[in-house]
């Protein structure tokens, strides 16, 4: 019998290392080492999808390279397209991560039961065929050349497709599968990288794009090895809260697209819902007028919304005051404060404040910081703002409306929702005029100020 082999590896970076230490000598943090069995097989146990044979490899000039530019496929699914640049490209390998129960598995069946064009394998390693195609049922799409395979060995996984030619793979999930080579258990970093370089092989060979559905761990970040999403060509996280119907599917990584891209579902009976035009659902509409309350128009990628920001500030009880933000990074609200405190003399140190993006959206466009400010002036004097008002700008620490980027296509987003009127910084003057909507141009916040509460 041949000796066990063990080794370290680092959850964080995927390191090996021979021998156990405190810090990962890669990345420097620690206690991420564990020990995992990689005791391989020998080579001529080895049923990999297609093993490279010495010396077919060789190098060619950068000149003799033919570009073309690759036909993509392209889905029923206009939020899909979006995120992944408009299409799937021909060989790419997508990984797809999100929370458990989010809704991963019901979209992407949902997606491949609607191109009926494609021969499509759908792995899992999670659920029998009996869940699935209660699944199916429930989304009520047919599709004739749909097959399921409910197995966690590559090497299984491999045999099949060579029978079945897929012109699609999708992975239920990466990190319930495992390789002949490595004998350590499914869902170690051994094994998912192990896993991930025969699917990116195969993905590569054969021109045959795979999604590979992910776990994520309890600090939000992707099971496995930071390697993982250096393996792949495209990372989309599917992000949202459990008590709220709607879905984000966000672009973190893309080598054939823009990585500022976002699609947004909506949760339903029927599987996951398109939502074609998201600044309706974003803004609430009321009868009466509320404080601390304001429009902000935001780009994600090349879409523009308007979302409802929300702030509420009361005299603190205890003695230090809290700050609490939800879908608004807490260190760029304490800024926005610190320079209400200075610059317009507004007394924030002994009040708490609450705020947060309306829907469960994560912003991190600086151009909400003037919605966000008028925002938390509303609550201060507790005097509402006019609900046909938007705010596109972002504030510096001197107090003044820097301008933003693409704001011709905010101003046209809240005219096509009916504001009368939008605010955003003198500095764009590349702005077009529009006849439906009033452009109000200011340089610095005291005179939004007086623009808008006097």
């Amino acid at each position: 019998m041949s000796k066990i082999k063990k080794a370290f590896f680092c959850k964080s970076c995927g390191h090996e290392s021979p021998k156990w230490s405190g810090k990962c000598p890669a990345c420097n943090e620690w206690n991420t080492l564990t020990e995992e069995i990689i005791h391989k097989e020998t080579a001529g146990n080895k049923t990999s999808w297609k093993e490279t044979t010495p010396g077919n490899a060789k190098s060619i000039e950068l000149n003799e390279v033919i570009s073309r530019e690759e036909e993509r496929i392209v889905t029923k699914d206009q939020e899909l397209n979006r995120v992944l640049g408009g299409g799937i490209v021909p060989g790419s390998l997508v990984l797809v991560a999100g929370e458990p129960g989010i809704g991963k598995s019901t979209l992407f069946l949902q997606d491949a039961l609607m191109m009926h064009e494609l021969r499509i394998l759908y792995v899992s390693g999670e659920e029998s065929e009996q869940q699935i195609k209660m699944r199916a049922n429930r989304i009520n799409v047919a599709h004739d050349a749909f097959y399921l395979l409910t197995e966690t060995s590559t090497q299984s996984i491999f045999q099949e497709i060579k029978k079945i030619k897929p012109q699609l793979v999708i992975i239920d999930s990466i990190q319930t599968l495992q390789s002949p080579y490595i004998d350590s258990s499914p869902g170690t970093i051994s094994q998912i990288r192990e896993c991930t370089a025969e699917f990116q092989r195969f993905a590569k060979e054969t021109q045959t794009p795979v999604f590979l559905i992910g776990h994520i761990t309890k600090d939000g970040s992707i099971a496995g090895p930071k390697l993982l999403e250096h393996m792949v060509d495209t990372v989309l996280q599917f992000e949202g809260d459990q008590h709220y119907a709607y879905r984000i599917l966000r672009t973190t990584k893309n080598r054939f697209g823009s990585t500022a891209e976002l699609g947004i579902y909506e949760m339903t009976g029927t599987g996951m819902k398109p939502v074609m035009n998201p600044s309706d659902i974003l803004i609430n509409q009321k009868e009466e007028q509320l404080s601390g309350i304001a429009i902000g128009a935001t780009m994600e990628g090349l879409r523009p919304l308007l979302i409802e920001v929300q702030a509420l500030v009361t005299p603190s009880v205890y003695g230090t005051p809290q700050r609490t933000a939800s879908g608004f990074d807490l260190r760029r609200l304490q800024l926005l404060l610190a320079v209400l405190e200075k610059r317009g003399g507004f007394h924030f140190g002994t009040k708490d404040v609450f705020v947060n993006i309306a829907g469960g959206l994560k912003i991190e466009d600086p151009a909400i910081d003037l919605a966000m400010v008028f925002a938390l002036l509303s609550s201060y004097e507790d005097v509402p703002l006019s609900q046909k008002t938007c705010f596109a700008g972002e504030v510096g620490l001197s107090g003044e409306i820097r301008a933003v980027n693409r704001v011709d296509q905010r101003i046209s987003e809240a005219e096509k929702l009916g504001f009368d009127s939008i605010v955003i910084s003198k500095y764009n003057r590349k702005a077009e005029p529009h006849k439906g909507i009033k452009t109000i141009s200011v340089a610095l916040i005291e005179e939004v100020y007086r623009t808008i509460f006097q």
